[in-house]
């Protein structure tokens, strides 16, 4: 593995050019090939001397590929789950959506994950690793490019245009593994994904969402960054959710709130809960007025989530009139809410399960040929 280029800030680079080769300048242009035209190797960057190219490869940097092996679109709602295999092996997912605000990516920060909550298909088999900066970047360049290339007449393209027309407007770190566990790798994601000679996605587009690590969000306060933060309580109080989210063992709620009412004085980005509603666990009355009474006087948005179906999980979707009753009991206690809608069901749209199939049907995924085969149609699989 070499050092990704994509991964190092633009000083990085300029200390770097100065080293390997006197032009600092290449420094920009290298930048640019990578974070704005989204090329993911020397042989495309045109004005990049061979020389220096060279000496990149012999100093241990290039960029490390990253392989699309399955796109499956939903013929539901036209969202688009990517599988992309890494330079080892490994298989992450990433998730194109459509808004009326424009579009946006869910990538994911960790190859599996450790928190072990119980609704969700990524912590089954555990974490394998966090994911690079530029491994986090390639998840948003690879879906850009392939967005920008269907062009808007294109079945395959998505219906509204991003923000300023671009393919990508939105992203949030809401896919497999938890982002304040991969912390230093995260920020300099979020910072590369804002600079202005990149993509320059609004830091205020971004989203970043967190089981209740506290002293990440503490972390985050420090980083003076415009990001959105969501919270995954998925409960009403600490008992509930310690049967969902092992992390609930360590930190409790009124622990995390406190933090995260903390992150919005000191930038007031409006908080998000999420809210995954589980039949028969945490969707009753009781449960709703409790929320409420947690949450009162905070300014929050819950954003009500009927889990999806995990093949390996006894959990059962909330029913939408319960949903309906939930969100109503939320609104009388002046609670703000909204439903999200079921993006990808038909495509198993949830976090690890396409993954988890997909590595079943295939073995691990490492030294295998692409397979995309007739899979990548719409909704095929």
């Amino acid at each position: 593995m070499k050092t990704d280029l994509r991964s190092l800030y633009k000083d990085e680079l300029y200390s770097l050019m100065a080293e390997l080769s006197g032009e600092k300048y290449r420094a920009d242009q290298l930048f640019m090939w990578m974070h704005s035209k989204l090329k993911d190797g020397f042989s495309e960057m045109g004005n990049i001397p061979k020389k220096l190219k060279d000496s990149l490869d012999q100093a241990g940097y290039g960029i490390n590929p990253s392989e699309n092996v399955l796109v499956l679109r939903s013929k539901l709602d036209g969202t688009r789950k990517y599988l992309f295999r890494l330079w080892d092996g490994n298989i992450i997912e990433s998730v194109f959506m459509q808004y009326e605000h424009g579009n946006t990516v869910c990538v994911s920060s960790q190859a599996g994950c450790r928190m072990g909550c119980r609704f969700c298909a990524s912590t089954i088999d555990g974490l394998v690793r966090n994911l690079e900066p530029s491994e986090m970047l390639s998840q948003v360049y690879a879906i850009a490019r392939d967005e920008a290339a269907a062009g808007p007449d294109s079945e395959k393209a998505g219906k509204n245009a991003g923000l300023n027309g671009d393919p990508v407007s939105n992203v949030v770190i809401m896919g497999s593994g938890e982002p304040l566990d991969n912390y230093d790798n995260v920020i300099r994601f979020i910072r590369l994904l804002n600079d202005k000679d990149g993509l320059n996605i609004s830091q205020r587009n971004i989203t970043l969402s967190t089981c209740g690590i506290v002293p990440g969000i503490r972390r985050l306060i420090e980083e003076d960054l415009k990001i959105n933060l969501a919270l995954s309580l998925h409960a009403p109080n600490d008992e509930k959710r310690k049967q969902l989210m092992p992390i609930a063992n360590k930190y409790g709620i009124s622990e995390i709130l406190d933090a995260c009412v903390d992150y919005y004085n000191s930038n007031r980005r409006r908080l998000t809960i999420e809210y995954s509603l589980i039949k028969g666990v945490n969707d009753s009355d009781e449960d709703a007025a409790e929320l409420s009474h947690l949450l009162r006087g905070m300014n929050v948005l819950v954003n009500l989530i009927p889990v999806n179906p995990v093949r390996e999980r006894d959990y059962q979707s909330t029913g939408q009139a319960r949903v309906r009753a939930f969100q109503n009991k939320l609104e009388k206690n002046n609670i703000n809410v909204t439903i999200r809608r079921e993006l990808g069901r038909d495509i198993e749209g949830a976090c690890g399960q396409l993954r988890r199939r997909y590595e079943a049907r295939t073995g691990s995924g490492k030294d295998r040929n692409n397979d995309r085969g007739d899979e990548s149609s719409a909704g095929t699989d």
